[in-house]
């Protein structure tokens, strides 16, 4: 299965309590942050909300 390393391009400060409820979620913690989460239908719906937070490519096992 392929996996998503996500990295927090911008702050989640002073944004809507859901995004940053699931920036925190993901354990994206500051900017520059990257975590590698498994490419599944729930991660991909966390990641709709946040889009304009995060930058995302696809890591291949």
């Amino acid at each position: 299965m392929a996996q998503l390393k996500i990295t927090l391009k911008r702050s989640a400060t002073h944004r809507l309590p859901k995004q940053r409820k699931i920036v925190k979620a993901l354990g994206l913690g500051r900017v520059n942050s990257s975590v590698v989460k498994p490419d599944n239908e729930s991660i991909r719906g966390a990641l709709f909300h946040i889009a304009h937070l995060i930058e995302v490519e696809q890591v291949n096992d």
